[in-house]
C-alpha cells in the first residue's frame, strides 16, 4: 500500500479541479485501487492510501491532473505496510 499526502492553498484552480478528481478517485475506489481518501477537516490538504505497487501508483499520479493543479501540493509518498484494520480484512 502507499499513501500519499497532499497540502492545498487558497488558488482555485484546486477547487475548478476537484470534481474530475474525485470521480477518479471514485473509480478507483470501485476497482480496490483507493483504500480510502478525504480531505483534512480544516481544507489544508488531504490524505489518500492506495492499494497498489509503486509502479502503479506513478500511474495514477500521471493520469490525473489535479496533482500537478496549481494549489495542490504532494506533500509525501510513502509506501505502508498496516497490520491491523478493516482494509486487511477485504
Amino acid at each position: 500500500m502507499h499513501v500519499i499526502e497532499l497540502a492545498f492553498d487558497a488558488n482555485p484552480a484546486r477547487l475548478a479541479a476537484r470534481p474530475a478528481h474525485r470521480e477518479y478517485l471514485a473509480k478507483l475506489h470501485a476497482e480496490g485501487v483507493v483504500v480510502v481518501s478525504g480531505p483534512w477537516t480544516d481544507d489544508t490538504g488531504a490524505l489518500l492510501i492506495f492499494d497498489v505497487d509503486r509502479a502503479r501508483l506513478d500511474e495514477i499520479l500521471a493520469d490525473d491532473a489535479y496533482y500537478r493543479t496549481p494549489g495542490v501540493t504532494v506533500a509525501s509518498v510513502r509506501e505502508w505496510s498496516p497490520i491491523i484494520g478493516r482494509a486487511l480484512d477485504v
